[in-house]
């Protein structure tokens, strides 16, 4: 704008699965525009449409630093299929294509991808050229030690990060319902807790290869138990070997806290993707309370800290930490793809310099 060109917009919005849907959170943009314009200074021009003749007739009216917002773009079954006839559609539209969302660029869309090959250039924009210097910086130049925290609910969704982080961090943190499965494949008990137990052979496998590497996999050494899934439920505390009976775990114990504090402490990159218990009941937030506040200790000590994935970052955000740790990431699983070594296609697309 500030140069003079005439930038038009585009993005998704929910997942309407390719139909017109008026309002609602799988609904047009139109909500979108009044703040735009506050934010911008200056007025949008907004169509119903993100292709077809209006939106080109729309597009060739603009004038030097004017805006122009298309609809949802998933109002079009294509978009999601990467159609080339939309992905067309879309290049009629401008010369050069900005991809700034990262969120999606595990994805190869319409919208993310297909629309670079009718583009005269295609760059990152500046959240894209951030999230990428710090999670590509992350794997490839980590500062050493290089440490991540993988927490969440179940083994299955982070076997590939693990298995990933595993060629590069030299310690690796667990938590969440994850744990479980682990000691389950450690022979240990668990009582009602979450496990997975198609996974115990694969959690085998992780801690084994982890010794073989000479990484430091850590689980929590003592476990919050409830004998329900309430925040007011009954609770206690216990050694992860005393677990029995109706008891389930739902946070990492003190003791744990203390370890996965001191050892956050000593590194110097760390990634952090998953919470360490159900940190939504304040009854079980202390873990993943305690490893966001040393996470922002680490960062002002002078570590690089990445947080990741959907439940990290809100929990990050819920306890005031997320202005206080290096770069938190918009994309949960274009984010988890980067770390595991993969190529994202709305990064593959844009113009090689």
């Amino acid at each position: 704008m500030d140069k003079g060109a005439n930038v038009i917009l585009c993005s998704h919005f929910g997942r309407p699965k390719g139909e017109v849907i008026e309002t609602g959170k799988n609904g047009r943009l139109t909500p979108v525009v009044k703040p735009l314009e506050a934010l911008l200074g200056t007025s949008i021009i907004k169509v119903d449409d993100c292709v077809g003749p209006d939106v080109e007739a729309a597009a060739a009216k603009l004038t030097k630093g004017e805006v122009l917002l298309l609809d949802n773009t998933r109002f079009h079954k294509g978009e999601t299929k990467n159609d080339p006839e939309l992905s067309a559609g879309l290049g009629k539209l401008a010369n050069y294509f900005v991809m700034d969302a990262f969120g999606t660029a595990h994805r190869a869309h319409s919208s993310t991808a297909g629309v670079t090959e009718h583009m005269e250039y295609s760059a990152a924009g500046y959240l894209m050229e951030k999230e990428l210097k710090y999670l590509i910086g992350a794997v490839e130049e980590p500062k050493r030690p290089m440490m991540a925290i993988v927490g969440g609910a179940k083994v299955s969704t982070k076997i590939p990060v693990i298995e990933s982080l595993l060629e590069k961090c030299d310690v690796i943190l667990l938590g969440g319902g994850m744990i479980f499965t682990f000691y389950k494949a450690k022979g240990l008990g668990i009582g009602a807790s979450l496990v997975e137990e198609d996974m115990t052979e694969l959690a085998k496998q992780l801690m084994e290869k982890a010794e073989a590497k000479g990484v430091k996999l850590l689980l929590p050494e003592d476990v919050v138990l409830a004998d329900k899934f309430d925040n007011d439920a009954n609770t206690a505390v216990a050694p992860v070997e005393e677990i029995h009976g109706e008891w389930m775990g739902l946070d990492i114990g003190p003791k744990t806290i203390e370890t996965f504090t001191n050892e956050i402490s000593k590194a110097k990159t760390i990634i952090f993707n998953g919470p360490m218990g159900v940190f939504e009941m304040s009854n079980f937030a202390d873990g993943t309370f305690a490893v966001a506040k040393a996470m922002a200790e680490a960062t002002a000590n002078g570590a690089t800290t990445i947080v990741g994935g959907g439940d990290a970052v809100a929990a990050v955000n819920q306890f005031g930490f997320g202005d206080k740790v290096s770069h938190i990431s918009t994309g949960g699983g274009a984010s988890l793809e980067l770390l595991e070594g993969k190529e994202l296609p709305g990064v593959a697309a844009l113009t090689e310099v």
